[in-house]
C-alpha cells in the first residue's frame, strides 16, 4: 500500500485542473440512483448524469453512488449538472487527498478512506471515497465497485429503521457510519494477525517474519493517517451551523465520533505492539546470536590448554625425555581429556552451559 499518491502531472496546472490521481482503471464509469421517502423507494443503475439531473428538483431524497472516477469527462458533467466547484471536483478525482469536511454553503463535501479486506489475513486495502451532502441529496463519489453500503440499500428497500423517514442528512450519517464501523472488522483481523506475529517472533524468529512486520507498520501508519483527520471531520460536521444538517442527526454524528476515538485508540495500541514485536525480533536474534558465540567461545577456551599441551610436543627439540617414555602417548591424552572434561565441570558449575 502507498502511503502517498504521485501528483506530479498536477504540477503548474492551474486551479480546479481535474486530472485523475490513482490507479489507472479501464472500466466504465456506473452510476445508480435511489430514490425515496417514508412511502415510496425507486431504484435505477447505469443511468447518465443527464438522467440524474430532474431527481434533483424532487422533495424527496435522492442518494447518487458514482463507482469510478477515473473518466473526467462524466466528473465534469456532474460538477456542471449539480454545480459543484471546480475545486471540490479536483479532489473528487486525486484519491490521495487527506480526509476531511468543507462547507460550501448549499452543499457539504466529505472525504475519506474505505478498507476492504486483502486476500491474506489481517491485510487491506483502501479507497476514497467522496460524499457531497446537499438539501434533498447525497452523491457518492467511490473508486470502483463494491462498498460496505449493502446493509443500507436493503433497510432503504425494506424500510426497516428510520432511514426512510429522515432526509438526506441522515443517509450521510448512515454511510460514514457504516464506513466507519467496518474500520472494526479490519482492526480485528490486524490484531489476530499481529497476536500471530508475536507467537511467531517468540518461538522461531525467521528473517522472513520481518518484512510482514514492516509491512503491518506500515498499515498501521496509514490506519491513523486515515482517522485522525476524520476525527476532526466529524466533529467539524456535528459543531457546524449548517442548515443542511439537522439537529435530530447531532446524536448520531456524536456515536460516530466516539467510534473514531475508539478506533483511534485501537490503532495506537497496535502500532506500540507492532514496535514491541519488532524489538523482541532484534532482541530474539541478538539472544540467538549470543548463544551461539557462547558456545563457540567456550569450546575455544576448551582447546586452548589442549592446543599448548600438543604444541609443546610438536616441537622438534632433541631431548625431550618423556618422549621416549613408552606410556607417554596414552599419558598426554589422559591429561587432555581430563582437563577437557574438568573445564566442562567449571563451565556448568557456573551456569555457562
Amino acid at each position: 500500500m502507498r502511503l502517498l499518491k504521485k501528483s506530479s502531472k498536477k504540477a503548474g496546472l492551474p486551479p480546479g485542473t481535474l486530472v485523475h490521481v490513482g490507479e489507472k482503471r479501464t472500466e466504465e464509469v456506473r452510476i445508480t440512483l435511489i430514490d425515496y421517502d417514508k412511502d415510496h423507494v425507486e431504484e435505477k443503475s447505469d443511468l447518465t448524469v443527464e438522467e440524474c439531473l430532474p431527481f434533483k428538483a424532487l422533495p424527496t431524497v435522492t442518494w447518487l453512488n458514482v463507482s469510478g472516477i477515473h473518466d473526467i469527462s462524466i466528473i465534469e458533467k456532474f460538477g456542471k449538472t449539480f454545480d459543484i466547484h471546480p475545486l471540490v471536483l479536483e479532489d473528487i478525482v486525486h484519491t490521495g487527498q487527506r480526509p476531511k469536511m468543507e462547507d460550501l454553503g448549499d452543499y457539504l463535501f466529505i472525504v475519506l478512506k474505505m478498507l476492504k479486506p486483502g486476500k491474506t489475513e489481517g491485510d487491506f486495502y483502501a479507497e476514497q471515497v467522496s460524499l457531497i451532502l446537499g438539501s434533498n441529496f447525497v452523491i457518492s463519489f467511490q473508486e470502483n465497485e463494491g462498498d460496505v453500503f449493502n446493509t443500507i440499500r436493503e433497510r432503504i428497500k425494506k424500510g426497516k429503521g428510520r432511514i426512510r423517514k429522515t432526509g438526506s442528512d441522515y443517509l450521510a450519517y448512515t454511510l460514514l457510519d457504516a464506513i466507519v464501523d467496518n474500520y472494526f472488522i479490519i482492526l480485528e483481523d490486524v490484531g489476530e494477525k499481529i497476536e500471530t506475529l508475536q507467537e511467531e517472533v517468540l518461538a522461531n524468529p525467521d528473517s522472513s517474519i520481518l518484512k510482514v512486520i514492516q509491512d503491518t507498520k506500515r498499515n498501521m501508519i496509514f490506519l491513523r493517517k486515515s482517522v485522525w483527520p476524520l476525527r476532526e471531520s466529524i466533529s467539524n460536521l456535528e459543531r457546524g451551523e449548517s442548515p443542511l444538517i439537522g439537529d435530530s442527526v447531532g446524536p448520531y454524528l456524536r456515536d460516530v465520533y466516539d467510534h473514531t476515538i475508539q478506533i483511534i485508540d485501537t490503532v495506537e495500541t497496535f502500532r506500540d505492539t507492532i514496535s514491541g514485536t519488532l524489538d523482541i525480533y532484534l532482541s530474539s536474534l541478538s539472544n540467538k546470536m549470543n548463544e551461539v558465540m557462547k558456545v563457540l567461545t567456550i569450546i575455544a577456551t576448551i582447546f586452548i590448554p589442549l592446543t599448548f599441551i600438543a604444541g609443546v610436543y610438536g616441537m622438534n627439540f632433541k631431548f625431550m625425555p618423556e618422549l621416549e617414555w613408552k606410556w607417554s602417548y596414552l599419558a598426554i591424552w589422559i591429561v587432555i581429556l581430563v582437563i577437557g572434561a574438568l573445564m566442562l565441570i567449571g563451565f556448568r558449575r557456573r551456569k555457562w552451559l
